[in-house]
């Protein structure tokens, strides 16, 4: 079931909902996860980001129920075939992962060819994108995290999840019900070094 955001006072309600964003582990996401209904909006709102020539760069490919184990064992087998000392902790987080979240969202960005939107802009709305992602289904109380690492950028995974050659993998969404931990003080972070103001 998904969580109720908690008021915050003061502050409109789409800004409140913005500043307790927080990413939830993906090992702690739990069912249930998401309707087809709330995807959906989600996706509006990843669809609704700025986009340089509405070349509409984004890719999603949802990963649920039984689908799930097969990701799992395609992690797993890739992990090995790339290092065959990896960690047994590392190799069972990975296939773990996939089977505790109800929905996973393998996410890409397919690059045009384009005289006036170069890579780098079809890459940041495309992550414009996946923030908005995050953010949509944040906003209908459910908890996500987007997750990069060696099988988020492995050419055979891609493949297997039917990224096509003009499509890059750019990590993967987790999405399920979360339980936000008590006493959690409301955001006020600091902008000291982040912010300056320029005056010519």
């Amino acid at each position: 079931m998904a969580t109720e955001l908690p008021p915050a006072a003061g502050l409109p309600a789409a800004l409140a909902t913005l500043l307790s964003r927080r990413s939830a582990p993906a090992l702690q996401l739990r069912e249930p996860g998401p309707s087809q209904a709330q995807i959906d909006a989600a996706i509006d709102a990843a669809l609704s980001a700025p986009d340089h020539g509405a070349l509409r760069p984004l890719r999603l490919v949802l990963i649920r129920g039984a689908a799930r184990a097969r990701l799992s064992e395609l992690f797993v087998r890739r992990m090995l075939e790339r290092d065959v000392a990896a960690p047994p902790n590392k190799v069972d987080k990975a296939r773990r992962m996939p089977l505790t979240a109800p929905l996973v969202i393998a996410v890409g960005a397919r690059i045009a060819e384009s005289p006036k939107v170069p890579e780098l802009e079809q890459l940041l709305a495309a992550a414009a994108g996946v923030m908005n992602l995050l953010n949509g289904f944040h906003a209908q109380g459910f908890g996500a995290i987007w997750l990069t690492g060696g099988n988020a950028y492995d050419l055979q995974i891609a493949r297997a999840l039917g990224f096509a050659a003009d499509e890059r993998t750019l990590g993967f969404v987790y999405v399920g019900s979360f339980t936000v931990p008590s006493g959690v003080p409301p955001r006020h972070l600091e902008h000291s070094g982040i912010v300056r103001d320029w005056d010519g």
